[in-house]
């Protein structure tokens, strides 16, 4: 989960603390994680998710939680005002059939909207017409299948501008993600709190041998990364493969010659996050071992993740890009208690192309991601294409430094003329 820092002391309704109602919502029986709701400062709360993953239920259950306070104001956008109705509303994991009985909605097809028995009222509306979002207002808002809108932008913009009732509006936006600059800018927006998960995660709810079955026929391709996995696959001119990033999956040697922290500071001093990422060599093999990147911290904070990352990995050196402050990111990183030999590297040319050598030893099976990192591998698919604006792709700048310390491209040999 990528969001915002801890805040225990916002109010959410009827007097409860986040803290109370996460505890509230986590021991509900037949939640996965990435269906409770954010125990941090949120504005926009996005679930990314593979077909089947839950996010529906997810998104039903966020509407449910506020529908129980009084004389509240919803908006429910779908791609079309059918698939609110058969999806968001009647479907199987929809409004109507979610939360114990007394709280059941009722639907008021004429006006398209559902009124809870505590007077609170979700509204239906089409992405099909922003212009049907402009002078209706909040207190929430459910987006689902963001992706799947023809003008995703526009459709947002009026529902945003028109989340201005109570004092802590909110937006939660359920999709199966594509590489759509929309998206990727919607995810750098401060505020943002992003939560991931595959189909695997929902495998008990769905039909036997359904996920099984896809994996067979896509396993390795960009519809599984998509589809199944619920990550923004590469677009046109992506250095990056799907279906290498599939095949670099494998277990920790036990032992490693040589183990890196790589460090691609933020920009600015709140907004970006800082890339920290821990690599090993062995046999002229890179294994990626964790991904420690943060948004939001101070210097003192993401210096000090960094000397905690090399303590616990017994890193032999922090490689740390030096572009954005120069000595002075190694004096940061002194003061954050890193006792680790620091080597500052300069960037010369773009992240595109430092990263092309790396993603060759991609192709050749030579790095091998010991876990799961989906916001790292979506930055790895984004470098490169001609839809990858918006947050910086800190985790993968810091990959690239890693692997190319620790295996160098070889140098060029001396060149022959023929005369």
């Amino acid at each position: 989960m990528a969001c915002g820092p801890r805040s225990r002391q916002s109010v959410w309704k009827d007097g409860l603390s986040s803290e109370q109602l996460h505890q509230a919502l986590e021991s509900t029986p037949g939640l996965h994680r990435h269906q409770i709701i954010p125990e941090v400062d949120w504005r926009t709360w996005v679930v990314l998710g593979g077909r089947g993953a839950g996010k529906t239920h997810a998104g039903a259950n966020w509407v449910t939680e506020q529908a129980r306070a009084r004389n509240l104001r919803i908006a429910l956008v779908g791609s079309t005002l059918h698939d609110v109705r058969e999806v968001m509303v009647e479907g199987p994991s929809g409004l109507r059939g979610f939360g114990e009985r007394s709280n059941r909605p009722r639907w008021d097809g004429g006006r398209k909207r559902l009124i809870w028995p505590s007077g609170s009222v979700a509204y239906a509306f089409s992405a099909e017409d922003p212009d049907s979002l402009r002078g209706p207002q909040f207190h929430y808002a459910w987006a689902d299948e963001f992706c799947a809108w023809r003008r995703p932008e526009a459709v947002l913009e009026n529902l945003r501008l028109g989340l201005r009732l109570g004092q802590d509006p909110r937006l939660m936006v359920t999709t199966t993600p594509r590489p759509l600059a929309a998206l990727r800018r919607l995810l750098a927006q401060n505020g943002t709190c992003i939560e991931r998960a595959g189909t695997e995660a929902n495998a008990a709810n769905l039909s036997p041998g359904f996920l099984a079955h896809l994996q067979t026929l896509y396993a390795g391709t960009r519809l599984e990364a998509q589809e199944l996995q619920g990550l923004m696959v590469e677009a046109d001119g992506a250095l990056f493969r799907a279906e290498d990033l599939a095949r670099a999956r494998g277990n920790r040697p036990a032992t490693l010659e040589r183990i890196v922290v790589a460090v691609d500071p933020p920009a600015s001093a709140g907004g970006d996050a800082c890339g920290i990422v821990v690599v090993g060599r062995r046999d002229g093999r890179a294994y990626v071992l964790a991904d420690r990147s943060k948004a939001g911290e101070s210097p003192g904070g993401w210096s000090g993740l960094v000397a905690q990352a090399a303590r616990e990995f017994g890193a032999d050196e922090i490689v740390a890009e030096k572009n954005q402050g120069g000595e002075m990111v190694r004096t940061v990183l002194a003061h954050g208690g890193c006792e680790t030999t620091i080597r500052l590297v300069h960037a010369s040319r773009g992240k595109a192309a430092r990263a092309e050598p790396v993603a060759a030893l991609y192709e050749q099976g030579r790095v091998i991601h010991c876990g799961a990192f989906p916001a790292l591998e979506e930055e790895l698919m984004a470098l490169g294409s001609t839809e990858g604006g918006g947050r910086s792709p800190d985790r993968a700048d810091a990959l690239v430094w890693a692997v190319t310390h620790l295996l160098p491209a070889p140098r060029a040999g001396p060149s022959v003329r023929v005369l």
